[in-house]
């Protein structure tokens, strides 16, 4: 008898599984940018959640004097929000035959799935954050020119610069996802800088003693003296959790094509720590009626959109900043 994909496959023990080899194997998890929020609660439904915090104290001291009251002051707080995305996936039994001729096939499969979401959640990540950044010209530091020479290359002096966007809590700035050929300039430069496994967090090495993360998706303006853009983060900065979905595995059999079917379905958050999410400028999409709609998720464009965003934190307190170099 053959076992099929539905014979291993347990919905409810897959979810948690797949969610947890993820996060295992997420560059972004072990860079430490991204960071769970336990405390943040997506049961009930809803599309929008909020994250309130409270501002920091500011004013003058007072001065003491005798037979004169302290006036009392309020703290103030304020709200981040956060938009839910989700989306799914399907696969066929052919893309995971060779892995399920031998070994462990739960772990062969799962193994994809999670390599799959890691991949596709560095990609809403950074089209995140050109809508972000595109909001926050602050936090941008760019010394890339049309015709590149020597002062518009990345260096030591550029990331100094560029963590000076912060101030003061310029060093919460720890890690930075850089473009493949930013990477290898540094190394022909002796710039990357390798310690051993059992110390590292990601095999991509440090430079200035920030942990380096290469994604060929960050962006790349080709039509003048390829402009790259590298992004430097705190612990934290991305905010990611899991929310409840029906059905969010299923297997299926289709007899006659002689194919198993995988289906993941996930809804989560992934948000930037202190932009809070606007909605005010999402394409609407073809349903199978043929109809066109306003979205129920945001799509990777509309995120991209500086209009959806607002920063609520102090600028200091974002924990982001991008440099643009040649």
């Amino acid at each position: 008898m053959t076992t099929r994909l539905t014979d291993m496959i347990v919905p409810e023990v897959f979810e948690p599984y797949i969610i947890e080899q993820t996060a295992e194997q997420s560059a972004l998890f072990q860079s430490g940018i991204v960071a769970q929020d336990l405390d943040l609660s997506l049961e009930g439904g809803g599309k929008m959640f909020q994250l309130p915090f409270f501002k920091d104290l500011d004013g003058d001291e007072q001065v003491r004097q005798t037979n004169t009251a302290l006036s009392v002051n309020k703290i103030s707080s304020s709200k981040d929000v956060a938009r839910l995305h989700g989306r799914a996936n399907a696969w066929g039994a052919e893309d995971l035959t060779a892995e399920l001729t031998s070994g462990d096939p739960m772990q062969a499969i799962a193994n994809r799935v999670a390599d799959y979401w890691n991949r596709r959640w560095q990609v809403l990540l950074i089209a995140t954050l050109e809508g972000v950044f595109a909001e926050e010209s602050n936090l941008v530091h760019d010394i890339s020119k049309d015709s590149a020479d020597s002062d518009s290359k990345i260096s030591g002096e550029a990331i100094l610069d560029t963590k000076q966007k912060l101030g003061d809590a310029k060093e919460q700035l720890t890690a930075m996802v850089m473009h493949s050929y930013i990477h290898t300039e540094l190394q022909k430069d002796d710039l990357i800088d390798y310690i051993p496994d059992s110390q590292a967090n990601v095999g991509w090495g440090t430079y200035m003693g920030n942990t380096v993360i290469v994604d060929d998706g960050v962006p790349v303006d080709d039509d003048n003296d390829n402009k790259y853009t590298t992004y430097l983060f705190g612990s934290g900065a991305i905010a990611l959790q899991d929310a409840p979905v029906e059905n969010a595995v299923e297997t299926d059999r289709d007899s006659l094509g002689d194919e198993d079917i995988l289906i993941n379905r996930r809804n989560f958050i992934l948000h930037p720590r202190g932009i809070k999410w606007k909605e005010e400028d999402l394409a609407q999409v073809e349903n199978d009626d043929g109809e066109m709609v306003d979205p129920d998720f945001p799509s990777n464009g509309d995120v991209k959109k500086a209009a959806n965003w607002e920063r609520v934190y102090e600028l200091k307190n974002i924990r982001m900043a991008k440099l643009v170099t040649n």
